[in-house]
């Protein structure tokens, strides 16, 4: 009895404590005028004011480390890239890559790509708050020709190299698809690496591989890839370019990689793109949120023409071309609140997953 009479009076103490301290929060808000009573009723049981209370700011400025709020501005750097007379000249993916970093590194902007074929030997990885512009079908990114090879030595999960049978066809900086079978549960590994030292044959891996690649399941290495890229980056666009994956010299990718894959990425959009001859889909993004793909073209691709992945909120695709692809337009499990309007599908499928 006594230890809980003791309990008793320290809960009503500092129940009396809290109904203390938030009457004299309120009550020195009153005086200072700095609530209205609109923000006191918005009080939480911690005394603090929700958001949706907060004034409206109508004169935003840059302040260090809010992202929040962001100023329009008229002018923003731009980059050109071309094979000639442009501020970066080249004619693969090193030079994009160059521009796009650089524009990132400043906080953002565009990369302004200029007519041309530019073949490519690994993705254009994105940046956030950048920018990819290209000058609409005379814009053309396309994969160069494949080489595929056996491993000539297991490499296990925690490894960060892995050694080829024959490394004819294979450079440093190449984009490669590494595979191997599944014997436990079946189905295949595939695992995207770039290529970033070699001796002879023996190439070491931007990333450790997180996955077992042994010669008994016949691990494999090939020079395949997405042509753009993205994780974990928001606020980009992509517009008037063509990514032609070169179909009749690759080897189909699965695991939802396309012409472009993007994986955990936010507020995206892609305008004016022709995504064709992709050896996987054709357009694809994965747990990717408020994308929007409009004025699209994806043709020709061999998985899937548009692919919004599971778990993907707000997508929105309108006025947009799909055909001969596998399927059109597929919805995965969990895409949710979003558009798909104005589609014209000939002859490709609209599918949307069950899920399991």
């Amino acid at each position: 009895m006594y230890l809980r009479s003791r309990i008793q009076i320290g809960l009503l103490y500092f129940t009396k404590r809290i109904f203390k301290e938030r009457f004299e929060l309120k009550k020195e808000s009153e005086i200072n005028g700095r609530l209205t009573k609109k923000n006191l009723a918005g009080l939480s049981e911690t005394g603090l004011v929700q958001s949706a209370d907060r004034p409206t700011v109508k004169y935003p400025r840059a302040t260090c480390g809010d992202s929040a709020v962001r100023v329009n501005w008229e002018e923003r750097l731009t980059i050109t890239v071309g094979l000639k007379d442009a501020d970066i000249a080249g004619t693969n993916q090193k030079a994009i890559q160059a521009a796009v970093d650089y524009v990132a590194r400043l906080g953002g902007g565009t990369v302004k790509i200029l007519p041309g074929s530019y073949r490519l030997r690994n993705s254009v990885y994105l940046q956030s708050n950048v920018r990819l512009l290209g000058a609409g079908d005379t814009t053309i990114l396309i994969k160069g020709s494949n080489a595929t090879t056996k491993l000539n030595a297991d490499s296990d999960w925690f490894d960060q190299e892995i050694t080829l049978t024959d490394a004819n066809g294979f450079e440093v900086g190449d984009g490669v698809c590494l595979r191997a079978k599944r014997v436990d549960i079946g189905g295949e590994i595939e695992i995207m690496r770039t290529l970033v030292a070699r001796s002879g044959n023996r190439f070491m891996l931007d990333k450790g591989l997180r996955e077992n690649l042994w010669q008994r399941n016949e691990a494999t290495a090939s020079t395949c890839f997405p042509l753009i890229s993205g994780e974990f980056v928001n606020d980009v666009v992509i517009e008037n370019l063509v990514l032609d994956g070169n179909r009749k010299e690759g080897e189909k990718m699965y695991s939802n990689y396309a012409g472009c894959y993007l994986q955990d990425c936010n507020r995206v959009t892609f305008r004016g793109v022709i995504a064709r001859n992709n050896n996987g889909d054709g357009i694809s993004w994965q747990v990717g949120h408020d994308v929007t793909v409009e004025n699209c073209t994806s043709e020709n691709n061999a998985s899937l023409g548009l692919h919004p992945g599971s778990g993907s909120q707000r997508p929105i695709m309108r006025g947009n071309t799909i055909k001969r692809n596998d399927i059109g337009v597929f919805f995965c499990w969990g895409v949710k609140c979003g558009l798909a309007g104005a589609i014209s599908s000939v002859p490709s499928a609209l599918t949307i997953s069950k899920g399991i």
